[in-house]
């Protein structure tokens, strides 16, 4: 028997050895990092949230390679007050390079003030920049969700979000998905600063962690990097676990890291139930980079297990996520079949475009594009709708409403044909076999193609 045992072992190992062998570049393998030479005038200026009020502020930049006195100059427009702000400053070495982050927040802003501000490090100073203070209307908001940005070097997501923001010019704020950068290295990061130029500076950025955001190894770990850019997790953080939440306008956003190891959930789980218990918003939304339900087959069931009962008994509406590089929708449903809240979306905005599995508990697909949401709130009523980059078009759209004690949702999305065109590459099994699935889909819900036109 003993001889047996030790056989199959050496089997699972020798198993193992070739798996990993053949995954090595997927799992533990980091792409290089180009050298490169800190700026040396402010640079990569980042407008966020600060805490939990509203109308606090955090600006993050860059400047050269040591920590200088470094401040913010704000101007109230409405009287021209100017007031100067201290920054703290923090000197990160990545592996190919070495940079200071500067972080000023800015507190007791006025409620729908109007604000210009600068940067500045050692006597040299940034463009002037402007915003203005949201988020005190109790009864609306708007925001502009993408998921996973992932940009390839060069790439075109700069101007989908400009052309986003250009048609929804109502937009408050920018939530991310995870995956803003391909890489942890400085090549994707300049990158996504390109990305989002032209938008960071003026309205809040919100980004949650993804798994490309850690470097990767036997234990994934993520940059210090990450938390001085998005400033808002060096006070927010739980132990090692990035979570954040903020209140603005009629909602509250809780933010989790969904990439970590089973002990770090279960903190996160135990942070999220208090934040949620403790909540008085009219809206709930929470925002992780790993689908609860997957669109890929079985993945992320630890993470499921330990979020889903949590944002199910604590009256969340709406759950964003990113990851898996496709278009999904699904909400619950009673004993009676109604749909019922939460409404959880999976969306990205990547030029990667990854293969799904079909699952008829989702009520809407895409696949072969890349999208974007926008998510309005008036009074009792969210609406949520997704657009396709390329036509420009409207691609889903529900509304939740909520009278009195009652929630209920109205489906405008099942009315958008789905589009569901797929080219394999020649010779690639994977994408033939994914075909495979697009055209079995496609056969049993036709109705869900009607009138689709491309």
């Amino acid at each position: 028997m003993k001889k047996y045992f030790l056989i199959i072992l050496l089997l699972l190992l020798a198993a193992f050895a070739v798996l990993a062998a053949i995954r090595w570049d997927a799992w533990f393998h980091n792409p290089d990092e180009d050298a490169y030479t800190a700026p040396e005038k402010p640079a990569n200026v980042l407008l966020t949230f600060g805490d939990q009020e509203p109308t606090s502020r955090n600006v993050s930049w860059q400047c050269d390679s040591v920590v200088l006195p470094s401040h913010l100059e704000l101007v109230c427009l409405a009287d021209s007050d100017t007031t100067m702000v201290e920054a703290t400053g923090e000197v990160f070495r990545s592996r190919n390079g070495v940079a200071a982050y500067y972080v000023a927040r800015l507190r007791n802003l006025q409620p729908n003030g109007h604000y210009s501000y600068r940067v500045v490090t050692d006597g040299k100073a940034s463009e002037w920049y402007d915003f203005r203070v949201g988020g005190t209307d109790k009864n609306r908001m708007s925001f502009l969700y993408v998921g996973d940005v992932q940009d390839t070097l060069g790439g075109s997501a700069s101007r989908i979000l400009r052309d986003a923001m250009h048609s929804h010019p109502s937009s408050e704020f920018l939530i991310c998905g995870g995956d803003l950068i391909d890489r942890p290295n400085i090549q994707s990061w300049n990158e996504a600063f390109r990305d989002i130029d032209s938008i960071s500076q003026h309205i809040p950025v919100l980004n949650v962690t993804g798994n490309h955001d850690y470097l990767k190894g036997v234990v994934v770990r993520l940059e210090r990097r990450f938390p001085l850019v998005f400033s808002y997790f060096l006070d927010s953080m739980v132990g090692d676990n990035q979570v954040f939440t903020v209140c603005y306008g009629p909602a509250q956003f809780f933010l989790l890291d969904s990439n970590r190891e089973l002990p770090y959930l279960l903190t996160q789980r135990h942070w999220l139930k208090q934040q949620l218990q403790k909540s008085r918003a009219r809206w709930k939304i929470v925002v992780l980079h790993h689908p609860l339900y997957s669109i890929k087959g079985n993945n992320n069931l630890i993470q499921r297990w330990v979020f889903n009962d949590v944002i199910e008994d604590y009256g969340v509406d709406l759950v964003l996520q990113g990851h898996e590089h496709a278009y999904a929708r699904m909400s619950r449903h009673g004993d009676d079949g109604r749909a019922i809240t939460p409404v959880y979306t999976v969306s990205h905005c990547s030029p990667k475009m990854y293969r799904i599995q079909f699952n008829d508990r989702f009520d809407k697909y895409g696949i072969s594009s890349r999208y974007y949401q926008t998510v309005d709130i008036v009074g009792d009523t969210l609406t949520l709708a997704a657009y396709e980059v390329y036509g420009k078009t409207l691609y889903d759209s529900l509304r939740i409403v909520k009278s009195g004690d009652n929630t209920f949702i109205a489906d405008y999305g099942r009315s958008i044909p789905e589009y569901m065109e797929y080219t394999p590459e020649p010779g690639n099994k994977k994408d033939h076999a994914f075909a495979e699935r697009v055209a079995d889909y496609k056969r049993q819900h036709p109705e869900r193609l009607k009138g689709l036109a491309k």
